[in-house]
């Protein structure tokens, strides 16, 4: 069983920076951890994805050059650093783990078997 605590999220205007973290406990191996979000009335969507040594990473289209995702193995987290933020980055965001995408930065959200409870973000003017 592995648990994910979010935290970081918050209010923040146009073009501003947040820094989302997400804590994992349980058997930590290097499998996926990513980041989904999910606006109201959409259906939830990819944003980026490293594997757990940090090595690898993926990114949606639509925040590359903006967000970056990094681990701390040290400290069993996994960062999300948002830059130049848009209102259309509103969402609540969710830290998921794939544990059977070893080494590994899927994309796909039914390969994330274990979900944090999400936290907050929004962006406005």
């Amino acid at each position: 069983q592995v648990y994910l605590v979010e935290s970081g999220g918050g209010w923040v205007q146009v073009g501003g920076s947040l820094r989302l973290s997400c804590a994992a406990s349980g058997p930590t191996t290097n499998y996926a951890t990513a980041w989904f979000r999910q606006a109201p009335g959409k259906a939830r969507e990819f944003v980026a994805a490293v594997s757990w040594s940090g090595s690898m990473t993926n990114y949606a289209e639509t925040v590359k050059g903006r967000i970056t995702i990094s681990t701390d193995v040290a400290k069993n987290t996994v960062s999300l650093q948002m830059n130049r933020l848009k209102p259309e980055d509103t969402a609540v965001y969710y830290c998921a783990a794939a544990t059977a995408s070893i080494g590994g930065t899927t994309s796909h959200l039914n390969d994330y078997d274990y979900w944090g409870q999400g936290t907050q973000v929004t962006v406005s003017s």
